[in-house]
């Protein structure tokens, strides 16, 4: 398992590129912080697009202006008025980015009563839609194609038929309006790419950083384990002989051995979960875990502390217990003979695992009333509520609590098949 630190923020994906996107996009998908809150700075793409758009105007603005001499009954007042309405119509393509829906709304009558202005119109149209929604392009754009039929009405085109010319206006306003809209969407596109990747970015973060929560609690639980059992027995024989240094020389001498061993034991333990934590996987490195046969010793090791216990084992076929079972069991054992040499010493513990496949696998462990006082053992209050979720975390179920003779009962279920 490991506990490497997880970067909080990723890096910003389009900041060398800046310049390549426009400058609300670039403004969306990776915020200038040198103009928080404020109108995005234009890009060296936003200026060609402007001046291109720009450009495209004055050219259709000129085609339009190159055929007004040809025009019937245009007096060289409406020709001048007309041009006039154009350039005025062109230099405003430069608000587009500021105002599109105010210069829309413009272009309508101004593409009406000026011919030259039509370039700035289209320019204007897509404009609206790639800014803003459907709606707004349907308002304006159909506007602009109701007034066509009208337009060229009044103002014929000498060299084409009226439908043909009709037909020809509608269909580039189409164009223009359905260029904006494919900009739009492509532009959305990579907002809500972008956004998926933060959200997939942020879950990938909250797992490893759940994986690390989960990954302490088990080193947590697993250091509470092996290292409460020795200690207990630490603190046990030392406070005995605390109490007691008027003992028979032979059993201080048993009492310091007991120590001594613990200690080592307890070191070696403690030696064996860094070792576990340094090579990542507390399954693969490290002492192997223990399982269902490691009882015989687990109560061995109690008898040889000074601890009356019986082991009553009648499971039909121990070595088909499963292995996070038969783990499980031995915590719960484990735990609460510590908790037992702790809090009831010289009571007789009697531990009991009986179970089948498909019956479940049941581990009692039951002491009677503490003989007598002992120096008090201090104990985190954790090795229940320890015990309870480890046995949880397995499929099964602990009950706990005092019996009738005053006496103390844990009983877990655990699943078996």
């Amino acid at each position: 398992m490991t506990t490497d630190s997880v970067p909080t923020t990723a890096p910003p994906a389009f900041r060398v590129r800046r310049w390549l996107l426009p400058s609300a996009l670039a403004e969306e998908l990776d915020p200038d912080p040198a103009c928080p809150g404020g109108r995005p700075r234009r890009t060296a793409r936003d200026w060609l697009v402007d001046f291109a758009c720009f450009l495209c105007a004055v050219a259709l603005g000129l085609l339009a202006a190159d055929g007004l001499a040809d025009e019937p009954g245009l007096s060289n007042a409406m020709a001048a008025a007309d041009q006039w309405i154009g350039a005025a119509a062109v230099a405003a393509v430069w608000l587009r980015r500021r105002r599109p829906v105010e210069l829309a709304v413009a272009m309508v009558p101004a593409s009406f009563l000026s011919a030259t202005a039509g370039g700035a119109a289209l320019v204007s149209l897509f404009t609206l839609a790639v800014h803003r929604p459907f709606r707004y392009v349907a308002w304006m754009g159909g506007a602009t194609i109701a007034l066509q039929p009208l337009y060229f009405w009044l103002r014929p085109d000498p060299d084409l038929p009226y439908l043909g010319v009709v037909l020809f206006g509608t269909l580039l306003i189409g164009a223009a309006a359905s260029w904006g809209m494919l900009a739009r969407s492509k532009r959305q596109l990579l907002v809500s790419l972008r956004d998926r990747a933060r959200h997939a970015e942020t879950e990938a973060r909250l797992r490893a950083e759940q994986a690390q929560r989960l990954a302490r609690e088990a080193i947590a639980r697993e250091m509470h384990d092996v290292l409460a059992h020795r200690l207990s027995l630490l603190s046990v024989h030392a406070g005995a002989l605390e109490f007691r240094p008027d003992a028979p020389r032979a059993e201080v001498a048993r009492a310091a051995g007991v120590i001594r061993e613990s200690a080592h034991e307890a070191l070696q333990d403690l030696r064996e979960i860094i070792g576990v934590l340094r090579a990542g996987d507390s399954d693969d490195a490290g002492r192997p875990q223990p399982t269902l046969a490691a009882l015989d010793t687990l109560v061995a090791e109690s008898r040889r502390a000074g601890m009356r216990v019986t082991l009553d084992g009648r499971v039909t076929d121990p070595a088909a217990v499963p292995a996070s079972a038969g783990r499980t069991a031995y915590r719960i054992a484990q735990e609460t003979l510590t908790n037992a040499r702790k809090h009831a010493p010289g009571a007789q513990v009697a531990v009991s695992v009986t179970g089948a496949p498909g019956d479940g696998l049941t581990v009692t462990v039951r002491n009677t009333p503490p003989d007598g006082e002992a120096p008090p053992v201090p104990g985190s209050g954790q090795g229940l509520i320890g015990l309870a979720e480890r046995t949880a975390l397995a499929g099964g179920t602990l009950t706990h609590g005092p019996t009738a003779d005053g006496g103390f009962e844990v009983r877990a279920w655990l699943p078996w098949g």
